[in-house]
């Protein structure tokens, strides 16, 4: 009688092929988030321990520059700015739902005005900025002659500091209000038809139908759009730098900004202090990740 063949052991490739396979397919892109992004962040802190100007010797001096900090007024102009973004930005996020539900219509031509709507988003921030500022030109501008229009002087908005601020941030919501348009669409495209169906049964109608069967179904592209709203208004550098270069007297600053007058500009050249704002800068935007991580983890875990 022949003996049975031995079988040989799986390999251990075979063994633990599901659990080392996704993390091969992630290894480039880790890697590169190491380098470009992890890395940078640590150095950056780092910097912000030292007296620099980017070429001699680096002097390492504690705290010194955060401690300048909190008696640095412009410091707490650029700050008070930021908070003026981050709330007036969050207006996109209804705006971006009222007109989606506006554009959400089976009539005719309703795509071309789809991306007619979409059309700021895909518009360079250094066009709109430029735009933007001539439309609030006193002198030839659309909103000096609205201001004669009703027999009132014009305003200089971006030369003065009351309004400079609320005049950028109009502008950079031109584009983010479509963008959450686009987001609230795709949404809105999902949304289960005999939910709504059977809702209107009930008789839910106007706010009803919106507030208890629409919104709900709504609510990932609401926390998109309130998460990429909220980052991209503490991050904002590229209107300011386009439509006042941080004035008048640096009242249209934020933290980006001013800490690339700091750190880079012909004003500064001091690269230590530049990193201690970048850094709380990136400590208020980490607050905001690990809140959004927080809340992304409890939906998985109610789903689960």
């Amino acid at each position: 009688m022949n003996s049975a063949t031995p079988v040989a052991p799986p390999s251990w490739w075979s063994r633990h092929q599901r659990a080392v396979a996704p993390w091969l397919f992630l290894a480039p892109a880790l890697l590169m988030f190491t380098v470009y992004v992890v890395i940078p962040i640590f150095r950056s802190i780092g910097i912000s321990f030292e007296d620099w100007d980017g070429l001699g010797t680096p002097r390492y001096i504690g705290l010194a520059n955060y401690r300048e900090l909190m008696t640095d007024p412009d410091f707490f102009v650029a700050l008070k700015n930021n908070v003026i973004w981050l709330v007036g930005y969050l207006v996109a996020v209804p705006a971006g739902l009222g007109l989606a539900l506006m554009l959400n219509q089976t009539v005719r031509g309703i795509r071309f005005y789809k991306s007619m709507f979409f059309f700021p988003f895909v518009i360079s921030q250094v066009v709109i900025g430029l735009v933007f500022t001539w439309f609030y030109n006193p002198a030839n501008g659309l909103v000096g002659h609205l201001f004669r229009l009703f027999g009132m002087a014009p305003v200089s908005i971006l030369a003065d500091a009351r309004y400079v601020t609320y005049g950028i941030v109009v502008a950079g919501l031109y584009p983010q209000i479509a963008y959450c348009m686009i987001l609230y669409l795709t949404g809105l495209n999902n949304i289960r038809p005999d939910l709504i169906e059977a809702a209107r049964l009930e008789g839910a109608k106007g706010w009803a139908m919106l507030w208890r069967v629409v919104l709900p179904q709504l609510r990932p592209a609401t926390f998109i759009a309130v998460v990429v709203t909220i980052v991209g208004s503490l991050r904002s550098f590229d209107m300011i730098s386009i439509m006042t270069s941080g004035g008048p007297y640096g009242s249209s600053r934020v933290l980006a900004y001013y800490m690339y007058e700091k750190a880079l500009s012909e004003y500064g050249y001091r690269m230590g202090y530049g990193a201690a704002i970048a850094t709380v800068l990136f400590a208020i935007m980490l607050v905001y990740i690990l809140f959004v991580l927080y809340r992304i983890y409890q939906q998985e875990k109610d789903l689960a």
